[in-house]
């Protein structure tokens, strides 16, 4: 089976056949809508032979589906039929559960995006939980996405911002009750000392959880047993695990 693995960011659209290394990508942007994404792929992969095609969408999808608009793309993609407009079978995920997916090494991950928002994910013993984390409160009436999204880094500046960062990792693992994190997004470049706990992601990830997609979606992933990856940060201190 051939997939079709599409990453639909707010700056490109990227994209990549399942048994090839090479990246194809264009432009997106702030009016980019679902319809112009599906012609621009058209263009780029005319001559790639596809079966089926993942989608990484940076919206909510519940049921295979958007419910909103990307907040930093255009219109139109709220009932947008794209298994009609490709004519093959289409499967659809949040963006950040998609580089999730392909992130996970076993156990019970949280997946944190660090871009223009916070994309956020839960895995546990394989099972596949998209989050919505970063509207949730954390400061002075601000959300964890206010705060680690890329507004947040500009008005903090790099040093604050890395702060906030580790302890939002911090609390947010401690709740979903993680064996370790994932840290993913644009902006994760800019930590140089990572949390406890904590490993960088690749973007490149987002392809190997599209391929994932068709081989088991919301089931085991990998043994439950499997050792949590080696290249973490420091452990926590006692008591504060």
């Amino acid at each position: 089976m051939r997939i079709l693995a599409l990453d639909i960011g707010g700056t490109h659209v990227k994209m990549m056949l399942s048994g090839q290394d090479e990246v194809r990508r264009f432009d997106s942007g702030p009016t980019c809508t679902a319809a112009q994404v599906v012609e621009g792929v058209f263009r780029a992969t005319r001559d790639w032979e596809h079966d089926v095609v993942s989608i990484g969408c940076p919206a909510p999808i519940v049921n295979g589906k958007p419910t909103k608009n990307p907040p930093n793309l255009g219109p139109g993609w709220v009932g947008f039929d794209f298994a009609r407009e490709f004519d093959k079978p289409v499967k659809i995920v949040n963006d950040a559960a998609m580089q999730a997916l392909g992130s996970y090494e076993g156990g019970c991950m949280l997946f944190l995006g660090l871009g223009t928002g916070l994309g956020s994910a839960l895995i546990r013993d394989g099972m596949l939980a998209p989050l919505e984390l970063g509207h949730l409160p954390y400061r002075k009436r601000r959300t964890f996405e206010d705060y680690v999204g890329a507004a947040g880094l500009d008005r903090l500046g790099k040093t604050k911002w890395r702060k906030v960062v580790s302890d939002v990792v911090s609390r947010l693992r401690q709740a979903t009750n993680a064996d370790y994190v994932v840290l993913g997004g644009g902006n994760v470049k800019k930590i140089d000392v990572l949390p406890p706990y904590t490993r960088r992601g690749d973007n490149r990830n987002a392809f190997v959880g599209a391929f994932r997609l068709w081989h088991g979606l919301g089931t085991n992933l990998a043994p439950a047993d499997k050792q949590v990856p080696t290249e973490l940060g420091s452990p926590l201190p006692p008591g504060e695990g």
